[in-house]
């Protein structure tokens, strides 16, 4: 979305007084057609209802940035609910249509300090870059004249009396006077700048402290300079001022790189959408257009490396599809004609021509992307306790200083004054802020780029203290769709007209069995049953329920049929462990289907993999009992329950729960709703429901099992690197603030702390992004 902010707005202009190139792209946003480009509508009703809006934030950095944000934001009429993620520098935010429009909080956050821009806006890699560019320049900047006025203050440390006169000596600092004016003029902006803000909306942020620090080591070291001879001859300490500021862009700069990296799997997946296409045109040729000016039906050609702008159909070519982030497959994908394709996916091979299924939200891409943007937003527990803790603590920093400047002033006020700085700069909570959103971000993208989107990463903390799993049967541990085997049916009705109604009843179920019935009349027959299906109901874990009719028949009578488990359709089960399903109606029993059910491939696999970590493991399912123990048995499982309903797989979760079990439950999304939300971690596999509707903590884009030990392992080594995180910046700060409140810690050596401690921080957690993970 161009029109949201241009792309050649300066982002360094003053954001409390926004220019008229900013206002008029805020007044572009009040477009309600603008808005499903950065958010989506939550009522139902896109002119007057409650909108949930995806932006980033420019000029955020830390927790107290974040507190701001969401103050500024809330404080708006008509805005319901704001969540700012410092780590992402994303914010989501609920808000009426009818009561605000975007252009009004878009402005309110600029006047607390911070733009906020479209997340989908393409200018937004643009600035980031030249950010990214800019803080380059400041840190070059900064070592540069460091390593130059290290030159000049070495005399001054090694000379002895008499070395060296006193010209000589204000020569050298006048020297380091001039260096260092580059480096507080333009390196030190961004701290200068965001402290200032602070100070006019009467705030405490994390950059206060450190600007204090720095403006009184400059000051103490040019009156020294000025004047030698005064109270503050001796205290100069440019070398010092120049080295920490070093430092501090130094951890800053490799901070925000490795925090991209971290965190940058859902920047990666929103960019996968094209900005046009070629759209074949009523003339029969094509011509290049805006994505967002396709419709439903469109013909699109796509070109070998272009990304899939929309789902749709192959109807036109063969390709092969990239499509690792939106399924989990790392192997490009055979797209032949026919071949549904995905937006995001790249095509790989030739040119195809795509007739456009399904546009914006409806698509799968749209929705995966909102998985992604709502979990980047969400503050897990320990996040959440470290960020009520900063401000306050920034608070404690501001006194401690100045109880330890009140302290050393009667006995040197140049020492009194530098113990302040080094408190000052030596005890921001960056690290503490960072040290669980960072690892948790990191294992979030680590794994989606395997097929696992994090729904809520507060799960992530559950999932690691599991010790039990409970297994769903059907979709679950077996593939997505079964095989019908045989098919049993009532006197004078043939198995192909039995087939014929059970697919018309089940066209458009999302269950296995349904599933399985409409692909076994499509094989045979290449066409829809003859069929239109009136009324359906779906009762969850016992049958579809409905009325057919046949078309063009208005004045018959229409069939209410069911189609389900045998208690369901109220017939007798067939003698048969295997799984089944039945159809019937008022008059009672029309047929019975019998399913073949395949394990996963990597089931058994999965099941050990499980089993090796200590988990104990429980299948429950709505099948026969029979039927499930058997492929128990085969997967590897040793407690095994049937003929479950879904109030009785729930009742058996909270039992589990009730004797202290932690458990996680995997299951097909469809049925198992009320089990997945009251688990303590929940799986869903997407491909069996849509992934809006999934109400599990992790939805599985593909179909392999191994994905759920892999969570697990990485779920528990998540937590550790968090406890260590956490560890190292309270013991950080328990050793260094004694030693800066003593005076042993320079100013230079609390600059390389702090920078040092967030560095650490980030690092750690880095490793759960890209190194294998280790299943213990």
């Amino acid at each position: 979305m161009q029109a949201a902010l241009p792309a050649g707005s300066s982002t360094r202009a003053d954001p409390l007084r926004p220019d008229a190139e900013t206002q008029a792209g805020w007044a572009l946003l009040d477009d309600p057609a603008e808005w499903p480009a950065f958010g989506r509508p939550i009522d139902g009703d896109a002119a007057g209802g409650r909108w949930e809006s995806q932006v980033a934030v420019e000029g955020m950095h830390c927790a107290a940035c974040a507190f701001t944000v969401e103050a500024a934001l809330a404080q708006v009429p008509g805005v319901h609910k704001v969540e700012v993620n410092a780590a992402t520098r994303r914010a989501r935010v609920v808000w009426s249509a009818a009561a605000v429009k975007p252009s009004r909080w878009f402005g309110a956050c600029a006047a607390a300090g911070y733009r906020l821009v479209p997340a989908a806006d393409m200018a937004v890699r643009a600035r980031r870059s030249h950010e990214a560019r800019l803080a380059l320049w400041r840190w070059l900047v900064a070592g540069f004249c460091m390593m130059q006025v290290m030159m000049y203050a070495y005399p001054a440390y090694i000379a002895q009396p008499g070395d060296m006169t006193a010209d000589a000596a204000q020569l050298l600092r006048w020297a380091s006077w001039v260096l260092t004016l580059p480096v507080m003029l333009f390196s030190c902006g961004p701290f200068f700048r965001s402290a200032l803000r602070d100070l006019r909306l009467r705030r405490v942020g994390m950059d206060l402290p450190v600007a204090l620090g720095i403006a009184v080591t400059f000051a103490v070291s040019t009156a020294a300079t000025f004047d030698p001879t005064g109270a503050l001859g001796h205290e100069v300490y440019f070398d010092s001022l120049t080295m920490f500021v070093f430092f501090l862009l130094t951890g800053r700069w490799l901070e925000t790189r490795l925090r991209d990296r971290t965190a940058g799997a859902l920047e990666a997946l929103m960019n996968r959408l094209p900005d046009s296409v070629e759209r074949l045109g009523a003339d029969g040729a094509f011509a290049r257009v805006a994505v967002r000016r396709l419709a439903l039906g469109d013909v699109v050609r796509i070109l070998p490396g272009e990304a899939f702008p929309a789902d749709g159909v192959v109807i036109a070519g063969d390709t092969t599809a990239d499509e690792a982030l939106l399924t989990g497959e790392s192997r490009p994908v055979p797209r032949p004609r026919g071949a549904r394709v995905l937006a995001g996916s790249h095509n790989l091979s030739s040119a195809v021509q795509v007739q456009v299924e399904s546009l914006g939200q409806d698509t799968r891409f749209a929705q995966i992307v909102a998985l992604m943007e709502s979990a980047s937003l969400q503050k897990p527990r320990l996040a959440q306790l470290a960020d009520r803790a900063a401000r306050p603590f920034l608070v404690a920093v501001l006194a401690a200083a100045a109880l330890a400047a009140a302290f050393w002033w009667p006995v040197d006020p140049g020492r009194a004054l530098m113990v302040a700085v080094a408190v000052l700069i030596v005890t921001c909570p960056c690290a503490l802020s960072l040290a669980t959103p960072a690892a948790m971000l990191a294992s979030a993208g680590f794994l989606a780029r395997r097929g696992v989107m994090v729904r809520n990463l507060q799960a992530l903390e559950a999932l690691a203290s599991v010790d039990t799993v409970v297994f769903d049967k059907t979709g679950t541990l077996t593939r997505d769709t079964p095989r019908v085997d045989r098919v049993y049916c009532r006197q004078g009705l043939r198995p192909g007209d039995a087939v014929e109604l059970a697919a018309a009843l089940g066209a458009q179920s999302l269950h296995p069995a349904a599933r399985a019935l409409v692909g076994a009349w499509r094989a045979q027959f290449r066409s829809s049953p003859a069929w239109e299906l009136l009324q359906l109901t779906e009762h969850g874990g016992l049958g579809l329920e409905g009325r057919l009719r046949r078309p063009g028949d208005t004045n018959g009578v229409a069939r209410r049929l069911r189609l389900g488990s045998a208690d369901f359709c109220g017939v007798e089960p067939l003698p048969v462990d295997a799984a089944q399903v039945h159809l019937s109606d008022p008059q009672g029993w029309i047929a019975s289907f019998v399913l073949a059910e395949e394990l996963r491939a990597d089931a058994v696999g999965t099941v050990g993999a499980l089993g090796a970590q200590g988990l104990a493991l429980h299948l429950l399912s709505g099948d026969r009992t029979a039927a499930a123990c058997e492929l128990a048995r085969r997967a590897g499982i040793p407690d095994a329950r049937g003929d479950c309903a879904p109030e009785e797989k729930l009742s058996v979760l909270q039992q589990l729960q009730a004797q202290g079990r932690r458990v996680a439950m995997v299951g097909d999304g469809l049925n198992d709703g009320p089990v997945l939300a009251h688990a303590h971690a929940s799986f869903a596999f997407g491909n069996a429901v849509p992934l809006a509707q999934a109400r599990a903590d992790f939805v599985v884009l593909g179909d392999s099992l191994a994905v759920i030990p892999q969570a697990i392992a990485q779920a528990r080594r998540t937590l550790r690197i968090v406890r260590q995180n956490l560890w190292w910046a309270a013991g950080y700060n328990a050793l260094c603030v004694p030693l800066a409140l003593a005076g042993w810690l320079p100013a230079w050596l609390a600059g390389l702390g702090m920078a040092a401690s967030s560095l650490v921080v980030v690092l750690n957690a880095a490793r759960l992004a890209g190194s294998p993970v280790e299943e213990r």
